[in-house]
This record gives structure tokens, sequence and C-alpha cells, in this order.
């Protein structure tokens, strides 16, 4: 990369089967600006179409985590009409809405590995992921009330890992939440030490990539379903998944292997 040239928004590492896609715009703390949204779907698109990837890590570079939308590009440009103002965020928050369903549709496992500040957009992506483990000297918060507006979208992700009291406490204060607090409220798995967070991220993400790829993608896509269901309905979504899973490949070598005390040889793909 030559001196005049930008650094990649989102840097990919692939290590044992691990996709490691890190937001890398550390002076700017990592925001979801349209840019960063871009790359991270694209990423997210590519890993969920390449069989070496068994499980994503979405982590950052620098102190922060994210700190959500940028607020210049959310901002009244010069010269632009309300309407063009009001059409261009709906764009921005459009486009961020799809990163967040693209996370839980994605057929591969999504962890986030928190390492500091995450806050109304950035707590939104932490939501959003399947697992979450934090630095216990990450921060957390829906800061849009501060500012006299009010962290909606994110409260879509957010309140849907966490009891409502708890995600309204978290929107209507703005204020700060440590990382015992995220675990005690169901937003993160859990809080380790900074020196061994990237440590525990990549033992998490390594034994999950060392499971079926097949019955985690039907798993998750059935989790997802019928998560917001009623009751009977919901044991009726996955009845068929919890069927197409026992009768793959996958099930029948890990079934065996159960039979036979023995580690499954999952089949590639």
């Amino acid at each position: 990369m030559s001196s005049t040239e930008a650094p990649p928004w989102v840097i990919a590492e692939l290590s044992e089967s691990v996709l490691w896609l890190v937001l890398n715009r550390p002076g700017q703390r990592n925001p979801l600006s349209s840019q960063m949204i871009n790359k991270l779907q694209e990423s997210l698109a590519a890993a969920g179409e390449d069989a070496e990837v068994r499980c994503i890590v979405i982590a950052s570079s620098g102190p922060a985590f994210s700190a959500g939308h940028d607020l210049r590009e959310m901002a009244v440009q010069a010269g632009e009409t309300e309407a063009d103002c009001r059409a261009r965020m709906r764009g921005i928050l459009e486009a961020c809405s799809r990163l967040m369903l693209d996370i839980t549709r994605s057929p591969k496992a999504v962890v986030a590995c928190v390492q500091g500040v995450a806050t109304a957009a950035g707590c939104q992506l932490v939501a959003a992921c399947d697992l979450a483990i934090a630095s216990e000297e990450a921060r957390f918060c829906l800061p849009g009330v501060n500012i006299g507006a009010f962290c909606t979208t994110p409260l879509v992700a957010v309140g849907r890992n966490m009891h409502r009291k708890h995600a309204m406490e978290l929107a209507l204060t703005g204020d700060l939440f440590d990382a015992e607090d995220a675990v005690r409220m169901g937003l993160v798995n859990r809080a380790v030490p900074a020196a061994s967070l990237r440590a525990v991220t990549e033992q998490l993400a390594r034994k999950i990539a060392g499971k079926s790829t097949e019955g985690i993608a039907r798993g998750k896509s059935a989790f997802y379903e019928q998560l917001n269901k009623p009751l009977a309905e919901a044991y009726a979504t996955s009845c068929e998944p919890m069927i197409d899973t026992m009768t793959t490949a996958d099930a029948r070598e890990g079934t065996q292997a159960f039979f036979d005390k023995r580690q499954p040889v999952w089949p590639q793909g």
C-alpha cells in the first residue's frame, strides 16, 4: 500500500477456519459509515460462500469497538433540502439494517470481540452477532437521548437480546454501562480481562469452527425464525429443520462418531 492509499475499512484475517473481520478506522472510532457498512456486507457475503470459513469474528482496531453512525454523515449537508436529507439518512439506516440482518442470516456463526466502547449502532452491531465476548474494559451505551434524538434502530437488536426494561434503561438514560452489566443484561456472553480477550474469543470461535457447518447453518436459521413466534407455532416451525439436520450426512457422521467414541470428521463444504 502506498503512502497515499487509504487503509482498508475492514481487515480480513483467516486463521484456522476462523475469519476475523477487523473494523479499521481507529482514529474515527470505527464508525458504521456507509463505507464501513458496505465493506462489512461484502465481507460477510464472501465468507458465507467460502467453505474454508467455519466461523466469523467481528473485532476492531484501536480503543473503540464502534461509535455507531458517523454523525457528520448523518447531519444535514450544506445546500441539502430537508427532503433530500431525510432520503439520504433513510438510505444509510436501511443499509445498516440490512447489515444486521446479514449477520443474523449468515450461515456461519458470528461472534463479536469487543475490546472497547460500543455505542449506538456500534452497540447494535454487538447485539446483532450470535455471540459476544467483551473485555472487562468495554463499555456500552445508546446515547441518542443525550443529543435530543433516540436510538430507535439500535433498540431493535438490543431489545431482542435483553429484557425490555434493561434495553429501555440504556435508551432512556444514555449512560455508559460496563461489561459486567452487559453480561447481566444479556448483551454479551461473558466479560474477560483485556489481555485474554483475543485468546478467549479465538478459543470459542475455533470450538464452533470444529462443529458441523451444515448443522449450524440450518440450526441458526431455525432459531431466529421461531424466536418471536407464539410458543406452539415456534415448536411447529422448529420440527422440520430438526428433521432436516438429523438426516444430513453431517448428522450421520456425528451420530456414528458418538457411538464409536471418536471425534467426527465433517464433510467439506
